[in-house]
C-alpha cells in the first residue's frame, strides 16, 4: 500500500504540474544548476562575490569555521542587497602560518594553512573561471586580516592583464576594515580595548553570535581566557545584540564600496 501511495505521489509530481518551474530563489551559485546559472548571468546577474574565510583556531569558545560561516552569511546579505550578484562557494583554506615549525594559528589544533603562492593561485583561477562564464565583476571579500594583501595582489595582476576587457576583479577591503570601525563603535559604547580584543575577544565573539550563535560555546565564554588559549581580548560580555550593529555596518559599508567600484569601472 505504501509503495502505491509513493508511486501515485511521484506521478502527481511528474505529470500534475506540482513541481514549480524556474530557478530557486537563492544567490548561492552552488545551489543552482548550470543552466539556471547561465540564464541568471544572461538576465543581468554579472557580479559574483567570492567569500574568503579561513579554518583556524578561535579560542575554546568559538568553532574553527567562524570565518567561513561568517563570510558566507554576510556575503549572502550583501548579494541580496545588491540585487545583481551571486555568491561563490567559500574558500576555506588560506595562509595561516608555517607548518614546520608551526607558527601563528598553526600552533593550535584544527588550523589549516596554505602557502601564499598556492592561495593566490586558487583565487586567480576562481576568477578566471568566473570570467569565462560571463561574470563582469568578480568581488573578493576576505573575513581574515592576514591575506588581504594577497587578494589585492591577485586583483592587481588580473586587472592589468584584462585591462582591455569589461571584466574587473575587485578586492573590496572595506569589508574587513568595517570590522575595525565596529571596534571603534564598541569603544564609544564604553567597552575597553582589552575587552574588544583582536582575536576571539568581545568584538569577534559578538559578531559571530549575531551571525550564527551555534558557533559559540556560551559556557566557555565565562571562563578566564588568555593568549595561551588562542584569545586576544575578553569575550565574556559578548552578545548577539552587541554584535548586530557590527553585522549591519559590514554589510552597508561593503555594498557601498562594491557599488562605487563598479560605477568607477
Amino acid at each position: 500500500m505504501v509503495g502505491k501511495l509513493l508511486l501515485a505521489a511521484g506521478l502527481t509530481l511528474c505529470c500534475g504540474g506540482v513541481v514549480a518551474a524556474g530557478a530557486p530563489q537563492t544567490v548561492a551559485l552552488e545551489e543552482l544548476t548550470w543552466t539556471e546559472l547561465r540564464d541568471a548571468i544572461h538576465a543581468g546577474k554579472t557580479t559574483i562575490i567570492v567569500p574568503v574565510g579561513g579554518t583556524e583556531q578561535n579560542g575554546p569558545a568559538i568553532a574553527l569555521g567562524k570565518h567561513n560561516t561568517r563570510v558566507r552569511l554576510l556575503s549572502t546579505r550583501i548579494a541580496q542587497t545588491l540585487g545583481n550578484a551571486l555568491v561563490a562557494p567559500v574558500i576555506a583554506y588560506v595562509p595561516e602560518g608555517s607548518v614546520n615549525p608551526p607558527t601563528g594559528h598553526m600552533r593550535f589544533a584544527g588550523t589549516i594553512t596554505l602557502p601564499d603562492a598556492a592561495f593566490e593561485q586558487v583565487i586567480e583561477y576562481a576568477a578566471r573561471s568566473f570570467r569565462s562564464h560571463g561574470f563582469q565583476h568578480i568581488v573578493l571579500l576576505g573575513d581574515h586580516g592576514g591575506y588581504q594583501k594577497n587578494l589585492e595582489a591577485v586583483a592587481g595582476r588580473l586587472n592589468q592583464q584584462w585591462a582591455s576587457t569589461q571584466v574587473r576583479v575587485l578586492a573590496v577591503t572595506e569589508y574587513y576594515r568595517a570590522q575595525a570601525d565596529y571596534a571603534a563603535l564598541l569603544r564609544q559604547r564604553g567597552y575597553s580595548d582589552a575587552e574588544i580584543g583582536l582575536h576571539a575577544g568581545l568584538a569577534d565573539t559578538a559578531l559571530t553570535l549575531a551571525v550564527d550563535p551555534q558557533l559559540v560555546r556560551p559556557d566557555r565564554l565565562q571562563q578566564p581566557l588568555a593568549a595561551a588559549d588562542g584569545v586576544q581580548g575578553d569575550p565574556r560580555r559578548a552578545t548577539a545584540e552587541i554584535g548586530q550593529p557590527g553585522v549591519d555596518l559590514i554589510v552597508t559599508r561593503t555594498v557601498e564600496a562594491i557599488r562605487k567600484a563598479i560605477a568607477r569601472h
